[in-house]
């Protein structure tokens, strides 16, 4: 009982964080039909600025300061690099956002370092919030799963429940007729381009000190990041949500089962071979979220939710 209280825990506040990360991306994308290769280069922008920033003031600043920045980097890259690049179609737009999410690593390790940077969890939240089976639990892990409710709610009230929601949305299958009604529409993608990475850069705020900060944090992140935006289908926001909780309960679950192929096999009656059977659940953790894409694209490749046409 103890392992399933904690994996449930640990699953949702990381179901809840990869979320976050996911969400701009699945935001670009249902408007503006962009695969942004760069976005997990964003969510580390998030993290080095939240750091810098919390060095000087303080960490609460830099929860607000920092993906603002983030966010006018992004407008910067959609209004001088990706709207240019937009007229010669989708592959020029991987293309362009691949090489941009090099030079931002490269930028990183030149500014800040090839090492990790000490970037701690603020002194109001680094203690523990309850005792559970003899063990503490930190209250920032709370605090990371409450502003992602928040997020969410902020996000489904924006996109359902206002005019600005009803334009996003409308720009996106009328692009042409929002323009006849007198709304700037390269304007808006600039705003949604910014406002999806200002989240990845939110999730690095948040993140960054709940994980690690160093260089390699956009690699190790990007790839998580579109399977949980294909499973969840593309464009969906209610998807991403359900595939960044599935995918955060799935890995954490796995982490904490010793059992290896060779019992689950001998519980069916089978033998493996050695070098198979001594393959242990936990070890397999980190490609659980590659099976579930694989087998996604094999029995519905649009995704859980997704029903955008290409």
């Amino acid at each position: 009982m103890e392992t399933i209280v904690f994996s449930l825990l640990n699953g949702t506040i990381y179901g809840l964080l990869l979320f976050m990360l996911s969400s701009g991306l699945t935001l670009i994308f249902s408007m503006m039909g962009v695969l942004n290769f760069a976005h997990a280069s964003f969510y580390m922008l998030g993290a080095y600025f939240a750091y810098t920033i919390s060095g000087s003031t303080s960490y609460w600043i830099a929860l607000f300061l920092a993906p603002v920045i983030v966010g006018v980097v992004g407008m910067g890259v959609e209004r001088w690099g990706l709207r240019r690049v937009h007229a010669n179609g989708h592959v020029a737009e991987l293309l362009f956002t691949f090489g941009l999410a090099y030079m931002i690593d490269e930028i990183v390790k030149i500014v800040w370092g090839r090492t990790s940077v000490n970037y701690e969890v603020p002194e109001l939240l680094d203690f523990p919030l309850f005792t559970l089976y003899g063990a503490q639990y930190p209250a920032y892990r709370i605090f990371i799963l409450f502003v992602a409710i928040f997020m969410l709610a902020a996000l489904w009230y924006l996109l359902k429940r206002t005019r600005a929601g009803l334009i996003i949305q409308a720009a996106l299958t009328h692009p042409h007729m929002v323009g006849h009604l007198g709304h700037n529409v390269p304007q808006i993608f600039m705003l949604v381009f910014g406002a999806g990475c200002a989240l990845a850069g939110l999730a690095g705020v948040i993140g960054g000190n709940y994980l690690i900060t160093d260089p390699a944090m956009a690699v190790q992140m990007g790839p998580i990041v579109f399977v949980v935006v294909v499973v969840g289908g593309l464009g969906s926001l209610e998807g991403a949500f359900i595939a960044a909780m599935l995918i955060g309960l799935l890995q954490t679950s796995a982490i904490s089962v010793n059992a290896s192929l060779a019992d689950i096999f001998g519980f069916l009656g089978l033998s493996p071979t050695s070098e198979v059977g001594e393959i242990t659940i936990a070890s397999m953790a980190p490609m659980l979220p590659f099976l579930l894409l694989v087998l996604m694209l094999i029995v519905r490749p649009t995704g859980l939710m997704g029903d955008r046409e290409v």
